[in-house]
């Protein structure tokens, strides 16, 4: 086998490893950040294992601006044991009613402890509703275009569906659990909640 093969399967072998579990979390409802305010976030964060693999806590965090009353940007970071996950998106808010809709893109980098570091593209789409006073349900889907860093060949996409619910404590703190259902085998099923953060 040559070196090019050897890398290929060395990469092959981390995508199912750590940096596999390294994905997006979408955490919030089709609503944007109000305009002039920041969101702070923290979500602690299990993904679930898979063939037999264990189950891994880790921290999800967000920190975002609205920039418009239909736009804002949110930087994210996330730590679990043995890889990091950072990067940032921004979200667009297009339908606003009973029923509110979102499109957001962005982009992430996932850093493995000792293994190979990926990239990806994130897209999404979200839909919600409030379902009772202070409660809204969203749905979500989640994709992600990844490839390894410096691996030729090696890309392959995240794609989840992603019911959650979004509890309003106060007007400036939410309550946020969701859950992410893998629809291929490079997506793992991942469970996140925790608290946001609004201020002027």
């Amino acid at each position: 086998m040559n070196r090019t093969v050897l890398i290929l399967v060395a990469g092959l072998l981390a995508v199912g490893a750590a940096p596999a579990r390294a994905q997006n979390f979408l955490q919030n409802s089709a609503e944007t950040i109000n305009q002039g305010n920041f969101k702070i976030a923290g979500f602690p964060t299990i993904l679930l294992g898979k063939n037999g693999g264990d189950s891994q806590w880790g921290v999800a965090t967000r920190l975002g601006y609205g920039f418009t009353d239909s736009f804002d940007v949110e930087a994210k970071v996330a730590f679990f044991d043995g890889f990091k996950l950072y990067g940032a998106d921004a979200e667009v808010w297009v339908i606003k009613g009973k029923t509110d809709g979102s499109g957001a893109g962005g982009l992430h980098k996932a850093s493995v402890d000792g293994g190979f570091d990926s990239t990806a593209i994130d897209t999404s789409v979200l839909v919600s509703a409030e379902i009772a006073p202070k409660l809204d349900l969203y749905g979500g889907l989640s994709l992600s275009f990844e490839s390894l860093d410096d691996v030729n060949d090696s890309s392959f996409t995240r794609a989840f569906l992603v019911p959650g619910i979004e509890y309003k404590l106060n007007h400036q703190l939410d309550l946020v659990a969701e859950v992410g259902i893998g629809l291929n085998d490079d997506s793992p099923n991942y469970v996140s909640f925790g608290l946001a953060v609004y201020l002027r």
